[in-house]
């Protein structure tokens, strides 16, 4: 069962209908005490301030850090949701889950338009099994003012280019994310969505 969590600036039901169209059982969840057992998935639209504070206010910052870093339960983020999970984004002067080391950086707008809006390209950066059998020239479909800096190359999964180049998928053991919409990036998001929800929790256990 996947848990997908609702809260007040996600993106939320996008990803349950991407995942009922893909027959994976799902389940949306407002707060921790209506979890099933399963995976996450943290979907994000708006600002990592935003984001934060509704997250904490709803008990959910605390317990997600028990069950995903604690616990090793399978875990996704997706646009802010992959954001929120490094030490800092510039965003509101925002701290965040601080799971992955790193900051958030705001594009240049003096060197491309921001937001970054529409299809670009995504090449993979590493060996992580939610990026085994990656497409080659993967296009998907970005609504970013700002990206992910992390401190640690081990976990850039994948890149993009766009002013600058930039992490757009970053996984590390059970924890990744996507700073692209997964589920509004068709058919090949769709492929990595239910790649997520076929993962074999064992297989992303630490070495």
């Amino acid at each position: 069962m996947i848990n997908v969590i609702d809260y007040q600036t996600g993106n939320s039901r996008s990803v349950i209908y991407a995942l009922q169209y893909l027959g994976i059982p799902c389940v949306l969840v407002a707060k921790p005490a209506d979890v099933t057992p399963g995976r996450f998935i943290l979907p994000g639209v708006g600002s990592a301030e935003v984001t934060m504070k509704s997250l904490s206010d709803a008990g959910w910052s605390d317990f997600l850090a028990e069950q995903v870093i604690g616990q090793g339960v399978p875990f996704l983020g997706v646009c802010v949701g992959l954001q929120v999970l490094f030490e800092h984004s510039e965003e509101g002067d925002t701290a965040c889950f601080g799971w992955l080391p790193g900051s958030v950086t705001r594009f240049a707008p003096a060197d491309v338009r921001v937001p970054q809006m529409g299809w670009n390209l995504v090449t993979a950066a590493s060996d992580h099994p939610f990026v085994e059998s990656f497409p080659a020239d993967g296009y998907f479909y970005f609504v970013n003012s700002y990206y992910a800096n992390p401190l640690r190359h081990s976990d850039v999964a994948a890149t993009t280019e766009y002013g600058v180049p930039f992490a757009s998928i970053v996984a590390r053991n059970n924890v990744m994310a996507t700073q692209f919409h997964i589920e509004k990036s068709g058919p090949m998001g769709l492929n990595l969505l239910r790649r997520f929800a076929e993962l074999d929790k064992e297989s992303l256990r630490a070495d």
